[in-house]
């Protein structure tokens, strides 16, 4: 049986560095290379680092408590030593190490096992086609989840990931923007074969591919030895970049320079206090307490903003109503505008107003789509907008307007009274056109027919 391991990396989301106080920006909001560095993330000599960046501790707490983690109270500083370009003190800060005790530890996340989860600084970014080195990423604070080899195939593992991403968006701590990496542990143990990492694997898709391709490799070539490994993107392979390091080879040692840090159980149960339901949780809520479809519970609980509007505007609104209207009318409006729905301000009680107007029949659905895309920025209340896009159901005064196009579309009539069925359709739509949506679609209808006769 394959089992597959993960070493999964992201940028956490923070304003600073880990040791300086340089911002964190990250890829295209780049002007120019080595223009967000200072004595410290560029290694000078005597630069000592600043005490780490509280906010990212905070938010590594976070990651470890939602992945059912033991938080350790006392985290210390390893120098893990390697000589790389990209490294300009020659050695990496983190917490862990053969002797370290990790910020979290022994974890559970949907039936997968947390071996560790840690701190650590980034490097460098070098272009070894060039020599050229860019220090604006050195010393950015990197959250590193290393999960025990319980994956048995590619498909598990992105499932599984999905649900990673998904449910670290919901306390909102790594930059959502710079997406994740992943080295990636392959072994075949029915086959005696030695473990082989595939490193830095920056994107889902890519994911699958090196561990379908390496597995397929490992069968017909057994590793005699560990090795590290990269994946080409292009031949869709993996190619073998050098033995892989033990951890003595790191030569770890605690850094002098910086002192513990003791976590406070105040300090831990503060912050477990504040995490969220996980989509999973708040999924199952939708679906048995509120009996939301569940293709509609999974849309909404995709972001956390709006599960959170949903569940505020069903305190006073119909569920089944509210999850069809935010998941299909408000969710098209935003993708067409092409914002997020934290860009733009909607009241929960503007938008229990407009269920109220639909369900009441006080205004057609059309209308109510019309008002909901005039919500570009931000909602007003809606029941003014009504006044003027009340809907008419009344036979009586419908019929004039029936009539009228009736008059104005022979052509169309002609066609309905010969078979067409679909020309009564046209009709309809000329009826709306006419009322300025305000006729119910469903009266409409039956006057049309009765008239048509």
């Amino acid at each position: 049986m394959t089992k597959i391991g993960l070493e999964i990396h992201g940028y956490i989301n923070s304003n600073e560095k880990l040791f300086c106080r340089c911002k964190t920006i990250h890829g295209l909001k780049f002007s120019e290379p080595n223009t967000n560095i200072c004595p410290i993330c560029t290694g000078q000599p005597g630069a000592k680092p600043m005490l780490p960046n509280k906010v990212a501790i905070d938010k590594s707490i976070q990651i470890g408590l939602i992945l059912n983690c033991k938080i350790n109270n006392k985290l210390v500083w390893q120098r893990k030593h390697y000589d790389w370009p990209d490294l300009p003190k020659g050695y990496q800060n983190t917490i862990s190490g053969a002797h370290a005790k990790t910020t979290g530890e022994n974890g559970e996340f949907l039936g997968i096992r947390i071996r560790e989860i840690h701190l650590e600084e980034d490097p460098a970014a070098w272009n070894p086609k060039t020599g050229e080195i860019d220090y604006n990423r050195s010393g950015l604070p990197l959250i590193e989840i290393v999960t025990e080899p319980d994956f048995s195939s590619s498909e598990q593992v992105i499932d599984w990931l999905k649900q990673l991403i998904l449910t670290l968006s919901y306390i909102k701590v790594l930059d959502k923007n710079a997406g994740i990496k992943a080295d990636v542990n392959i072994s075949l143990p029915e086959l005696k074969g030695e473990r082989v990492e595939v490193k830095n694997i920056n994107s889902l898709k890519n994911i699958k591919t090196a561990i379908e391709s390496e597995i397929i490799r490992q069968k017909s070539d057994v590793p005699k030895v560990q090795e590290t490994r990269m994946f080409d993107e292009g031949k869709g392979a993996t190619l073998k970049m050098r033995s892989k390091e033990q951890a003595e080879d790191y030569r770890f040692i605690s850094d002098p320079d910086l002192p513990a840090i003791i976590l406070e159980k105040s300090r831990i149960e503060k912050i477990k206090k504040s995490l969220p339901e996980t989509p999973q949780e708040k999924l199952k809520k939708l679906i048995k307490k509120y009996n939301i479809e569940k293709k509609y519970a999974e849309i909404l609980t995709k972001k956390i903003d709006i599960a959170e509007f949903f569940e505020k505007v069903i305190e006073k609104a119909n569920p089944k109503l509210a999850s069809q209207w935010i998941t299909i009318e408000l969710l098209s409006v935003l993708n067409y505008n092409k914002k997020e729905f934290e860009d733009v301000d909607i009241k929960p009680e503007d938008f229990v107003e407009l269920l109220k107007l639909i369900e009441n029949k006080k205004i057609t659905e059309l209308n109510a789509k019309g008002i909901l895309r005039n919500w570009k920025e931000k909602s007003s209340s809606p029941l003014k907008e009504a006044e003027s896009h009340s809907k008419i159901s009344s036979g009586e005064e419908l019929e004039k307007a029936c009539k009228e196009i009736i008059k104005e579309n022979s052509s169309a009539v002609k066609d309905y009274k010969s078979g067409k069925k679909e020309s009564l359709n046209f009709l309809i739509g000329k009826v709306m056109q006419k009322t300025n949506k305000r006729a119910d679609f469903k009266t409409t209808r039956e006057v049309l027919e009765k008239l048509l006769r």
